[in-house]
């Protein structure tokens, strides 16, 4: 850590303090996705603890904390509002990608920590456009960078770009214009003239995330702010196409929503007493196999979650085919741990005062995270028939 360099502090990821974040940030939850108002109550309280800088490298003063405890934190935000998880997750992935990369401007990160220390500074990387779509299922940027006597001047439209206007700083997916392209994110303060939000986030689940459309109309940004992405084999591979640890922060955080479902179905079946059958319904078989199978998905999510974290940090070489299709498992069992328990509830769990109604529009969007489902099993059926067997 260099002198002067700004310390940032440890979150404490103990079982109290996580579960305390849980009900904090719960608390507010129901009343953003009601007005898709950028979730400020919950991002605080993630600040204040320290919880939105948790990947921060220690050389430049932050806690470096390992995935998996950053898997904790999100999974544990995520209960709470997803929403507020999903911001967060962003954000601490660039600090991830900065940790391994160290691919920004020394004073441009300086400031970026500087300002994380004193309130929520937020970054997050840009990259869906209209007409491509989805950058992981190929195609290159039709946003641009053009070269300056001082630096570049972006020009485009992205869309989906979780955060909106809680945004401090923009990583936006783009091409230069020299005669062989290059392919990068362009550093970009979210103050600086020529962006223009649009306010096209109306969405089933995760509606206080502010996935907006942003336009970027002449902007200038230094030389030094365009982080160029290698070519692999002279071919431009786009990174999310194939998960990483760094990924697994978007599972994580619905493994949370899939326990706050388990929460509100227990709440459920713990005051729920029928005339007919004059006790809780929490007493019945019924019930008690259900809650069994809700938490049979939950625990086969944390299981592949967590442990792949810790083979992974034990220096265990995964192949990215294997990683992503994790991903997808996890997902698989999130979404099933929701659905039963919307299933055996019935009406008064799709009705919008119950928190499940909530949970099972939040939980659905897991399956939008790139590498998506098909995607990922289609690089792993292809590594299954290529590969052979060691003699």
């Amino acid at each position: 850590m260099s002198t002067g360099q700004q310390v940032l502090a440890t979150p404490d990821i103990s079982p109290a303090a996580l579960a305390a974040l849980t009900d904090e940030i719960g608390s507010t939850a129901a009343e953003y996705d009601r007005s898709a108002a950028i979730p400020e109550a919950g991002l605080r309280a993630a600040h204040r603890g320290g919880y939105l800088t948790a990947s921060v490298a220690r050389r430049y003063g932050g806690p470096e904390l390992a995935h998996r405890d950053v898997a904790r934190i999100l999974a544990a935000i995520g209960e709470g509002d997803p929403s507020v998880a999903l911001i967060a997750a962003n954000n601490l992935a660039a600090h991830q990608a900065q940790a391994l990369a160290d691919s920004w401007p020394g004073d441009v990160y300086t400031e970026v920590l500087r300002r994380s220390a004193e309130r929520p500074t937020l970054v997050n990387v840009v990259r869906a456009e209209p007409e491509l779509g989805a950058p992981a299922r190929g195609g290159l940027p039709a946003t641009t960078a053009r070269r300056t006597a001082d630096g570049w001047i972006l020009n485009g439209r992205k869309t989906f770009a979780t955060g909106g206007t809680a945004l401090a700083y923009h990583l936006v997916w783009a091409s230069t214009d020299d005669t062989a392209a290059r392919i990068g994110h362009v550093i970009v303060p979210a103050d600086a003239p020529g962006i223009t939000w649009h306010e096209t986030w109306d969405h089933l689940g995760l509606r206080a995330s502010n996935t907006h459309d942003v336009t970027y109309a002449n902007v200038t940004v230094p030389q030094g702010n365009f982080l160029e992405i290698p070519l692999r084999d002279g071919v431009y591979r786009d990174p999310a196409a194939a998960a990483g640890p760094t990924s697994f922060g978007h599972v994580a955080l619905y493994v949370g929503v899939a326990r706050a479902a388990r929460r509100a179905f227990a709440d459920f079946a713990r005051t729920r007493v029928p005339s007919a059958l004059g006790h809780p319904i929490a007493d019945t078989e019924r019930i008690q196999t259900v809650a069994g199978e809700i938490e049979a998905q939950i625990v086969q999510a944390e299981t592949l979650l967590y442990g792949t974290l810790r083979r992974l940090e034990a220096g265990e070489d995964l192949a990215a085919h294997h990683l992503s299709l994790i991903k997808t498992l996890i997902a698989r069992s999130v979404v099933a741990a929701v659905q039963t328990a919307v299933a055996a509830l019935g009406n008064a769990a799709l009705t919008r005062r119950h928190p499940l109604e909530r949970h099972l529009r939040d939980v659905l969007c897991v399956r939008v995270h790139p590498p998506q489902e098909d995607t990922a099993l289609l690089a792993a059926g292809r590594a299954a028939l290529t590969d052979r067997p060691a003699d």
